[in-house]
């Protein structure tokens, strides 16, 4: 996959996740890659765990949606500012996702909150 489409990977990464598709965003994932803290510890690693944690979190925020607020890409790497959304009543947070590829799959996203 060329860099070019990197951007588009991203967002339709975002759509799956507003959809609360967990099966087709991380069907989006390599093999061993994660969600992780910004350089930090891993959340969910692997396909599968990224697939069971965010079924259990839309579980408990079926209202759960991102807003992407900006968008960069360089090269393979893609950032996006979100503002998170948990319910209607819930207060909106920002965060700052970095998304890494390893051929035409996400490698690893690092959120920044």
């Amino acid at each position: 996959m060329s860099a070019v489409d990197r951007l588009e990977q991203a967002e339709t990464m975002i759509a799956h996740y507003n959809a609360q598709d967990a099966d087709a965003y991380a069907a989006m994932f390599a093999d061993g890659g994660c969600e992780a803290n910004y350089l930090g510890a891993v959340l969910r690693d692997g396909p599968e765990n990224v697939r069971a944690g965010l079924t259990k979190l839309f579980a408990e925020f079926p209202e759960n949606r991102a807003e992407i607020l900006q968008k960069f890409q360089l090269g393979d790497t893609v950032l996006l500012h979100e503002r998170v959304y948990r319910s209607k009543t819930a207060e909106p947070f920002d965060v700052m996702s970095v998304y890494s590829f390893e051929g035409d799959r996400v490698k690893r996203v690092e959120f920044i909150r």
